[in-house]
């Protein structure tokens, strides 16, 4: 399609570009992006996409906008259509507020040129590796922590995907969210960007897109380092030989809600209800906070003893294997972890509490602070 006068404005810093020219804006106009998540990353790329004229423009996410969540994700979902329109009104804009699934996730994917990813679980960043390759998009990754992010672009038809990178997820609770570890308000927006520029270079065919390539960015140094990726010829979706050839179950790939380290030792948690009414009968508990001492000079739950999760193993003679034993932290993963290896070391009447002080808060303490 020709562009239009008011495309020519609108557009002219790309047009005077020989890298972009008329031919390079016509092809984003004509092209069709999928953002999966409108959070941290995904706001940042689709307000830069829809103002680059990505002619179609797809938005998924299911989540809500937690207070917490302000400092860094500046769109959602449900007002993503409304203010990318107002930003250019040329673009189409396709929302799906819906959970990506197994189910839905080639459906909601077909027919899109490309995907970025802007999730930050493990489960379904593999589904959206796995769809991708199965219906031979590129997929443009991002993810953060703290003060770090990543970015790549994997394309098995030109180099490795995702799984040749990390061909198994990591145990589950090893690795922090960014609700455990934070992350600095800032970061999503530069890798977002990144992400937003390198689904414009494969889009125009331009430059030369991060395939085969890991991009680190710590801003805390300001340091920017390259990891070369190979294609893996054992990659069970895109090597030579794959076993992979339809979408599996990837909560259960990931270990979510398998529940089996936990067969034998019975109960591993025990909700806030359940704390409440231990509290108020005076039985005799040690309520273990396992979070990291700023997090608990932000909140603590009165007459918890914080011994941080990188410390246990070491501090463990503080303890006594006699005591009843609860656990908690933010959210309640590193809990798990520290019950896991408390029972490992004899200490058979510690439990998790399930949501951490975070849900104790919500239900119990409405003054203290959420985090």
């Amino acid at each position: 399609m020709a562009l239009t006068n008011d495309q020519i404005s609108r557009y002219s810093r790309h047009l005077i570009m020989p890298e972009v020219g008329v031919e390079g804006q016509e092809k984003l106009i004509n092209s069709r992006v999928l953002c999966i998540g409108a959070g941290g990353l995904g706001s940042p790329l689709a307000l830069y996409l829809a103002a680059a004229g990505v002619g179609h423009l797809g938005i998924l996410d299911f989540d809500v906008v937690d207070f917490s969540n302000l400092q860094r994700q500046i769109l959602k979902v449900d007002s993503a259509k409304e203010r990318l329109e107002e930003l250019n009104s040329d673009i189409e804009i396709t929302t799906y507020n819906d959970r990506l699934t197994s189910e839905n996730s080639m459906e909601i994917m077909k027919g899109y040129d490309l995907v970025i990813d802007g999730t930050d679980n493990f489960a379904t960043r593999y589904l959206v590796n796995d769809t991708c390759v199965l219906l031979g998009i590129p997929n443009v990754y991002g993810s953060i922590f703290r003060f770090e992010g990543q970015v790549s672009v994997f394309d098995a038809k030109r180099g490795p995907c995702y799984r040749c990178l990390y061909p198994e997820p990591p145990p589950p609770g090893l690795v922090p969210s960014c609700a455990e570890g934070g992350v600095l308000g800032i970061l999503p927006g530069i890798i977002g960007t990144m992400q937003a520029a390198e689904a414009i270079k494969l889009i125009i065919g331009k430059g030369k897109p991060l395939i085969g390539k890991l991009l680190f960015l710590d801003v805390m140094e300001m340091k920017v380092n390259e990891l070369k990726l190979n294609k893996d010829k054992n990659c069970p979706i895109c090597g030579e030989n794959p076993t992979i050839t339809k979408l599996i179950d990837y909560e259960e790939f990931c270990g979510i809600g398998r529940g089996e380290e936990s067969d034998h030792d019975g109960d591993m948690e025990i909700s806030v209800e359940e704390l409440k009414d231990i509290k108020d009968s005076n039985r005799n508990i040690l309520l273990l906070d396992v979070r990291e001492p700023h997090e608990h000079e932000i909140c603590n739950i009165e007459g918890s003893k914080l011994i941080p999760l990188g410390e246990l193993s070491a501090r463990i003679n503080e303890l006594d294997t006699a005591d009843e034993i609860i656990v908690h932290c933010h959210t309640g993963m590193r809990s798990l972890q520290a019950t896991r290896l408390l029972r490992g070391m004899g200490f058979r009447k510690s439990r998790s509490l399930s949501g951490g002080i975070d849900a104790w808060a919500n239900k119990y303490d409405q003054d203290m602070p959420r985090y």
